[in-house]
């Protein structure tokens, strides 16, 4: 797939799937951190460092209760100790991401496994060729995973199961990468229902 450089010194995609750092833009009304209340501010403390200056959480915080779950939901998932390395973890939702067509999803997560894995071409390449592109055993039976758990769950069974014990995975990984996967293939959607990516120029 053709890509074309940027000034931010990273190509994009003619799908706009790339590894440099992505905006995203909310197509409702955000809530002002200045006059949100102590309810709403505790849950975006609660949530990531970064919310009370985050479109998409000041999106997602006209519904406390909910976004409160959903944080909780995604700090376990992603941070939780033990089991699938932290690296694979965010190569599986790279894979439901660029399955979901959610570039900026995508952008975040490539570049934390980059950062963990020290493996750029994998990321670069699942984004730019697609999640058929060659991977190491073990990367090549959790995007497999991914791909048939986002895009037709049913279809995931036996046979991906069987693939990813026999690239070494145990059933606490397997599951915390259902779980992952599981979570993106709804938190795509939910993103890209509210809001869009918006690239340097």
């Amino acid at each position: 797939m053709s890509a074309v450089a940027t000034s931010a010194g990273e190509p994009v995609t003619a799908l706009g799937f790339t590894l440099q750092e992505l905006q995203w833009a909310s197509w409702l009304t955000t809530v002002d951190a200045a006059t949100a209340t102590p309810q709403q501010l505790a849950v975006l403390d609660e949530s990531t460092p970064s919310a009370r200056t985050s479109p998409y959480y000041l999106t997602l915080l006209h519904d406390v209760d909910a976004l409160r779950e959903r944080s909780r939901l995604f700090n376990a998932v992603m941070y939780g100790q033990g089991g699938l390395p932290r690296a694979e973890r965010e190569l599986s939702t790279v894979a439901v991401s660029r399955v979901n067509g959610c570039p900026y999803c995508a952008s975040v997560h490539a570049r934390l496994f980059v950062q963990l894995a020290k493996d750029r071409d994998s990321a670069w390449r699942l984004l730019d060729e697609g999640v058929a592109t060659p991977l190491s055993p073990r990367l090549r039976a959790l995007v497999d995973y991914a791909v048939a758990l986002s895009a037709t769950p049913p279809s995931a069974g036996a046979r991906e199961i069987a693939a990813l014990r026999a690239a070494g995975l145990d059933a606490l990984e397997i599951l915390d990468a259902t779980h992952a996967i599981a979570m993106f293939a709804w938190a795509n959607r939910l993103m890209q229902t509210l809001g869009e990516p918006v690239y340097p120029d």
